[in-house]
This record gives C-alpha cells, sequence and structure tokens, in this order.
C-alpha cells in the first residue's frame, strides 16, 4: 500500500501522540506516507475549523493535502459520504491508542474500513446530528 495517511491526533501529532477520537475536532492532523509497506515519512498538518464550508471543508482541505487514506475514530455520515466523493478511503480506528499503532494496524490490514455503523448517530436519520455535519 503506497499512499499519504492522515490521522486526526492530539497535540503535537506525530507517531506517539493519541488518535482524536473525532475528525471534526482534532487541533492536528498527522500525515503518515507509507510506500512498500514502511513508514516513509511524518509530518504534521494543522486543521481547519470545519465552520468554513461546512462539512467539506476538512475533506476538500485533506484533499488538496494529497491525502488518499483517513484514519479516524469517529465521524459523522456526511464527511463519510464527503471522503468516498473525494477518493479518499477511510478506515476506523479501532482504538488504537497512538498514531504510529494505528498506522501499524493500517500496513498489516487488520482496520476495518469505516462503514455506516461507526459513524456517530449511527441509525437511518442523520438530519438530526450535530447541525448536520455529525461532528461533535
Amino acid at each position: 500500500m503506497d499512499t499519504i495517511v492522515a490521522i486526526p491526533s492530539a497535540m503535537p501529532g506525530g507517531l506517539e501522540a493519541g488518535v482524536d477520537a473525532h475528525f471534526g475536532h482534532c487541533a492536528i492532523y498527522t500525515l503518515v506516507e507509507i510506500a512498500g509497506g514502511e513508514i516513509k515519512e511524518v509530518k504534521t498538518l494543522p486543521a481547519i475549523p470545519h465552520e468554513q464550508g461546512g462539512c467539506m471543508a476538512p475533506v476538500n482541505y485533506l484533499a488538496q493535502n494529497e491525502v488518499k487514506t483517513l484514519i479516524s475514530g469517529g465521524m459523522g455520515f456526511r464527511p463519510l459520504q464527503g471522503f468516498n466523493q473525494v477518493g479518499i478511503d477511510v478506515y476506523h480506528g479501532s482504538g488504537a491508542p497512538t498514531v504510529g499503532q494505528a498506522v501499524e494496524a493500517l500496513i498489516h490490514d487488520s482496520l476495518p474500513r469505516f462503514a455506516m455503523e461507526h459513524t456517530c448517530g449511527g441509525g437511518a436519520d442523520h438530519s438530526h446530528e450535530h447541525g448536520g455535519c455529525g461532528n461533535h
């Protein structure tokens, strides 16, 4: 898997940082370049408020930064749809305590793809979610 992975992270970011539980409210993303099954580069990218352009602002921001994969602990239905639309694969962090452990799980193909049942609110009616974005 050759890709650039974004992981919503606790400050200050990096492989030792905690995985932020919800992508829409993280302070920073850790970007990890994976090539040949190995971590090649690690850098950080400050988050932007999703209020600037609604739910799609962070989706488009990550796409513009060449992200192809996202590992997230939680997100709403609409951002998940947005990532699918821009071609970013989303995986569920499954409780990984650090960014590095989440990335290693991805490299070893042990993270589940983020599915409808993982979205905040879960059920069929998503119109009531946190202003429509599904962000807490």
